[in-house]
């Protein structure tokens, strides 16, 4: 049976009216399609779990929309049950649109580094320094070196994470059962030949930066940041085929086998940068 007329069934309306109401169903309902018809290897994932991540998604008010990139729904090939699942995953941009949510947050924010910006650690502090190029062309020329992300809260409190970019493959090396860091080494030399290509659209591979930027930001907020009853129901359910009963399957590596993930959204247009980086500032640099 088709998503559409899945969706339609009465006892579906039904079970989508009792968890958002009526009157979100009819955007809801569209959202799904949109999002299945986005993804083609979706249509091959049973119904119910297509719906079940869906469901997650609008109970926290995020969207699946690529160009919002607050959650995806991503097929999975489940080698035990012989059929296909989806899963749900939270981005990066709905970690921060949850942290924000809880009024705590003055900011949160992720910034690719890149070769000369890291300067060390204080020698008084142990605190990590940076010094960002000013200008926007020069350094995006440059080679990524890491990945810093940060938030500060309203009382002051502030908590930072640096990862060199060898530290963030290895993580993806170990942690994703869609990227290997030599396949990964052989796609950035150019050494992958072109009927080969289809293997790799996991989002490691097609948006390293991207996937860096949602493992650092879930890292902080896990580790360090104020988590609301939102924040924790999404991070427990990121990564995870959720079941008719609310329940969650989490796929291990040896059970399920990625077969499509979403391309990254078009970074939004970044504003010409101060004379004197607020960034930089907050993290020790001049």
């Amino acid at each position: 049976m088709g998503m559409t007329a899945y969706l339609n069934q009465d006892a579906v309306k039904a079970q989508i009216t009792s968890i958002i109401g009526g009157k979100r169903g009819t955007s809801f309902i569209t959202s799904i399609v949109a999002a299945v018809q986005a993804t083609p290897e979706l249509q091959d994932c049973t119904n119910s779990s297509i719906l079940s991540a869906a469901l997650l998604g609008e109970s926290l008010n995020l969207s699946p929309s690529k160009a919002l990139s607050q959650y995806w729904i991503i097929p999975y090939q489940n080698k035990k049950k012989g059929v296909k699942e989806a899963q749900f995953q939270l981005g990066a941009n709905g970690y921060k649109q949850l942290a924000m949510r809880t009024g705590q947050y003055k900011d949160i924010d992720f910034i690719v580094i890149h070769e000369g910006e890291y300067k060390g650690r204080d020698k008084f502090t142990g605190k990590q320094m940076f010094e960002f190029i000013q200008d926007d062309d020069e350094r995006e020329a440059l080679p990524v070196a890491g990945y810093l992300a940060y938030f500060e809260l309203n009382n002051g409190f502030r908590k930072s994470v640096y990862w060199t970019k060898s530290k963030m493959e290895k993580h993806a090396d170990q942690y994703s059962q869609a990227f290997n860091l030599e396949a990964y080494k052989k796609l950035q030399a150019g050494q992958i030949p072109q009927a080969d290509m289809w293997k790799y659209s996991s989002y490691w591979y097609s948006n390293f930066d991207g996937m860096a930027e949602k493992t650092l930001i879930k890292h902080l907020l896990s580790k360090y940041g104020i988590l609301s009853t939102e924040l924790i129901q999404a991070t427990e359910a990121d990564g995870a085929i959720i079941n008719d009963d609310g329940s969650k399957n989490y796929v291990e590596i040896e059970d399920a086998e990625v077969t499509d993930v979403p391309e990254a959204a078009p970074a939004p247009a970044k504003a010409e940068a101060p004379a004197k980086d607020p960034a930089a500032e907050l993290f020790g640099g001049k």
